[in-house]
């Protein structure tokens, strides 16, 4: 689900109609391509803009409409250069930097977006749009405090702004100051009763404070107003394998992965419920598909494809494969947290030098790390059939109460088939 900040300004000629009227001039070929662009037909818009500048070069609308299609259409560099030209004939245009800031933004180029929006905001100084916008980069970018400050602006610009509201939420849901976040995206409700994007992200903060029943109204509020979203299926799967209700959320993982057959993360999070089911073989091909679709944050799946594979008895393949990807990751992170996981697990790094690495300065991190750390080395004991110390690194796991965590599941799934 995309954050309702990335605005686009469609500034262009008045809709036509439905019937397409023969083009002469650079205008008509104008108004005409507009009116396709409403229509969706991006490619003859197109083709309409690009015989609009062949018989006005100068004209900014053109330039700035045809960027627009582009957008649209994922030709993002052409966007660029599109909203670049317009900057050149019209260099006052506010809409033309925003719109360019959107389109590097959607590239990637946080600073380059950055410097677009604060450009428009100098021309325009009540853009707020643009300080929105501005702060979704600052955010991607880590820089909360400047985010916030960014949406604290827009909302002094435009105070009725459901968008503002949800954006200033999820910056906060970043902060961890949760309860601030709900209050948001209550405020956001109260203006657009019928914004899935604030519902969703009210269930995310929900479920990090672990009001799991709270999310799950929240994400099935979503489903009511937008059927077709995969990314609330997936989340209320989260809620559901987190209140141990694992056949139901591995249904919504379902329904998630037919509405977007490439949605590479809900593979994950079936493969990580079968895994708690036990069931290796299905969370192994779910674990595979994820490496597929995705080369990102593929560190602990890895893990977890190497603990499916040897509870199968496959551990030379799973001692190769995880042996593999620890070589691709390279020399830049040898000796992190993920490296000493997994050279416990392929038997380079010893249980003694796993809890050493466990620790940590940070007070918030080391609980999480030995919570890792003891159910990866549960899960060796176990596979050698030691038993009696599997359980108890096991329930040293969920001492360390990290209850949002994948070994903290893991953990409790493993003592309730050894009886425990």
């Amino acid at each position: 689900m995309k954050l309702p900040s990335v605005k686009v300004l469609l500034l262009g000629a008045c809709f036509f109609g439905p019937a397409f009227v023969e083009a002469q001039t650079a205008d008509e070929y104008e108004k005409r391509a507009y009116a396709k662009y409403r229509k969706g037909d991006l490619d003859a818009a197109i083709s309409d803009f690009d015989r609009a500048i062949e018989l006005d070069p100068k004209s900014a609308k053109a330039y700035r409409n045809r960027g627009d299609a582009k957008t649209d259409k994922g030709d993002l560099d052409g966007a660029i250069a599109d909203f670049s030209r317009v900057i050149e004939l019209d260099p006052e245009s506010a809409n033309a930097y925003f719109n360019r800031g959107t389109a590097r933004m959607s590239k990637g180029d946080l600073d380059g977006a950055i410097a677009d929006y604060s450009r428009a905001i100098e021309l325009r100084p009540n853009f707020a749009s643009a300080y929105d916008n501005r702060g979704t980069a600052k955010r991607a970018k880590g820089d909360l405090d400047g985010a916030l400050a960014d949406y604290n602006r827009a909302f002094e610009l435009d105070p009725k702004s459901a968008d503002a509201y949800v954006l200033r939420g999820v910056a906060k849901n970043d902060k961890d100051d949760l309860d601030d976040a709900i209050s948001d995206y209550n405020r956001a409700i109260k203006l657009d009763p019928k914004s899935a994007v604030a519902y969703h992200y009210r269930g995310n903060a929900k479920r990090a404070k672990g009001d799991l029943d709270g999310a799950i109204a929240d994400y099935n509020r979503v489903i009511e107003l937008d059927p077709k979203s995969a990314f609330a299926y997936h989340n209320r799967g989260l809620a559901k394998c987190d209140k141990g209700n694992l056949n139901s959320a591995i249904s919504d993982y379902d329904r998630a992965i037919d509405l977007n057959p490439k949605y590479a993360k809900a593979y994950v999070s079936r493969g990580n419920a079968q895994s708690i089911n036990r069931r290796w073989r299905k969370a192994l091909t779910d674990y595979n598909r994820f490496f597929e679709l995705s080369e990102r944050d593929q560190d602990y799946p890895r893990l977890y494809a190497w603990l499916s594979r040897a509870c199968l008895g496959e551990t030379d393949l799973a001692n190769t494969d995880l042996a593999a990807y620890c070589a691709k990751r390279g020399n830049s992170v040898q000796g992190d947290w993920v490296s000493k996981i997994a050279g416990h697990l392929l038997g380079t790094v010893s249980e003694a030098d796993l809890f050493a690495a466990a620790k940590s300065p940070d007070a918030k991190k080391e609980p999480g790390q030995f919570c890792e750390a003891w159910f990866f080395a549960g899960m060796k004991k176990l596979l050698i059939a030691d038993k009696a110390d599997a359980v108890e690194y096991f329930k040293k796991c969920l001492a360390t109460e990290e209850t949002t965590f994948v070994e903290y599941r893991f953990a409790h799934s493993e003592l309730k088939f050894l009886g425990k």
